[in-house]
């Protein structure tokens, strides 16, 4: 490996010493070999300056510590002392935005982090909070460098507690382009997103040989922590891609979306979808009887400028939809129940994914608008003791910690205590409306109906029409579309073609919204 001395050295004037540091930059540039770097791209992979030059602005790109090299010695390291010690820090621009990000080079110790190699990601850490500047991380590295002991273990501490200092003060983009095992593991999802590329990137705590030996269980790699996995199983990754081109440009989009840190909302950009458009076709998507689904989806493209939106946790808990878009140009989030799904009940998993959400819109002041059609929590055993209360519980918390603008809109159903978690205007929401569609109650008709007369129907001649008389009732005197609205439980009843008006002339209104929370330290929400 060439190092600085094997540089050939020129006149001992500043001429000769420029023209050696830029032979030794070129180096750096290059990195440790050709071998090296045909390996990488023999996995598909990307070099990680190819990636920050995907990831950045064209020519933005500036680099801190590239001249940094290990100072540990034994199981040959003193031999081995490449420039930048495996890791590549700086900063960027993304669409003309300060980004700060550090990206792991494979080619150089496999990416494993050592003591120089963490040192360096401390400091880019606190550059950017202390810029107030978003960090993307670019991961694929072997975990803690093994010959340099707990020195790697400790610097890993260090990125953990940075990434804690920084949550919802900048955001944190960790974005997976090989393997990351072990404790790596822990930053990433300490982040507010994680992008993963398939069959490149893999995320656990301990790999395959290990699964084996102790539970004699097999399986490969992907199967155990690869993108599919972690996109629709675990929910560890918010988006999962084909290749590393498509994802570092969603990346770029989804800094788009966001503000550069706690203290500035997101930019609005210029909207030629005009604010008044109706939206004629709601009257067709969304059915009124309550028991046929349709798809939520086509409801928001509906609403939203352009069409345009960028679903998070897109295949986990399908149940629940969570969005970033835009309305007249302004950045909001969406949370809508998915009738496509489970009915669009809230379950376990569609609880702990809407909350995290929420907590992520509240901590970067973007709006939040709550499309409802929930018939309930779902039933089960294994809900229950899976702690369907505990984790629903997250929900409401969220919601009632949350203190930037928030609008919820009952479409058809919302039924019971799914209805009040939704952002019901009881827990906090500023502004509630509902489509005549609507259906707002402790339970459906048929089910209410039973338990109120049940005596009734259980004495009469001919319970099934005395049951189906009932239902009647019931729907007539306590849900019909208007009930909720005369006790002003909802602000106003629309038409489903004015909804995208509404919207955004309430979010215009509540643009100045100021909340104060009572003074402590920080809450404790359900775990």
């Amino acid at each position: 490996m060439t190092t600085v001395e094997d540089v050939p050295a020129g006149a001992n004037d500043a001429r000769g010493r420029v023209a050696e540091l830029h032979a030794i930059r070129e180096q750096v540039r290059r990195g440790p070999s050709e071998r090296a770097t045909e390996a990488q791209r023999a996995k598909g992979k990307l070099t990680a300056r190819e990636r920050i030059e995907l990831l950045l602005d064209e020519g933005s790109f500036n680099e801190v510590e590239p001249l940094r090299r290990h100072r540990a010695t034994g199981f040959g390291l003193e031999a081995k002392k490449p420039y930048t010690d495996g890791v590549i820090t700086g900063w960027g621009t993304v669409h003309g935005r300060t980004v700060f990000t550090y990206a792991h080079d494979f080619r150089i110790f496999g990416g494993a982090l050592g003591e120089a190699h963490a040192t360096k990601i401390h400091k880019i850490m606190d550059m950017a909070i202390q810029a107030g500047a978003p960090l993307v991380s670019l991961n694929d590295g072997a975990g803690a460098r093994i010959q340099e002991g707990v020195s790697a273990l400790a610097g890993y501490g260090g990125i953990f507690q940075r990434n804690t200092k920084a949550s919802g003060v900048i955001p944190q983009i960790s974005v997976m382009l090989g393997p990351c095992a072990g404790g790596a593991a822990y930053s990433p999802a300490l982040t507010d997103f994680v992008f993963m590329v398939r069959e490149t990137s893999q995320m656990f705590i301990t790999g395959p040989d290990v699964v084996r030996a102790v539970t004699g269980e097999e399986i490969t790699q992907n199967g155990l922590g690869g993108a599919d996995v972690h996109a629709e199983t675990s929910g560890v990754a918010h988006f999962a891609y084909d290749d590393e081109a498509t994802c570092l440009e969603e990346v770029r989009y989804l800094l788009s979306l966001l503000p550069a840190n706690n203290r500035e909302n997101p930019p609005t950009v210029p909207c030629e979808d005009p604010a008044d458009r109706s939206g004629d076709a709601l009257l067709d998507l969304v059915p009124a009887d309550g028991n046929r689904p349709y798809d939520m989806r086509k409801v928001i493209e509906e609403i939203v400028d352009d069409g345009e939106y960028l679903e998070v946790h897109e295949r986990w808990a399908t149940n629940i939809i969570c969005a970033l878009s835009r309305l007249d140009g302004r950045v909001v989030g969406i949370i809508a129940n998915q009738p496509q799904s489970l009915a669009g009940v809230l379950d376990i998993e569609a609880s702990e994914k809407s909350a995290r959400f929420v907590q992520m819109c509240d901590a970067f002041n973007i709006p939040i608008v709550t499309l409802l059609d929930v018939p309930g929590f779902l039933p089960g055993v294994d809900q229950e003791h899976g702690g369907i209360i505990r984790h629903g519980a997250k929900l409401l918390y969220a919601y009632c910690n949350a203190t930037v603008p928030r609008i919820s809109l009952v479409l058809r159903k919302a039924y019971g205590g799914a209805y009040i978690v939704m952002d019901s205007q009881s827990i906090g929401a500023d502004l509630t409306y509902a489509w005549p569609t609507n259906e707002i109650a402790v339970m459906g008709a048929e089910g209410a109906a039973n338990v109120i007369f049940r005596k009734q129907i259980a004495e009469a001649d001919d319970s099934e029409a005395m049951r189906v008389r009932m239902v009647k009732e019931y729907k007539s005197e306590l849900m019909h579309p208007y009930y909720a609205a005369e006790r002003g439980l909802v602000d106003d009843v629309i038409d489903p073609a004015e909804t995208r008006h509404t919207l955004i002339r309430a979010l215009e209104m509540l643009r100045t919204k100021h909340a104060d929370l009572p003074a402590r330290k920080h809450g404790n929400p359900p775990q």
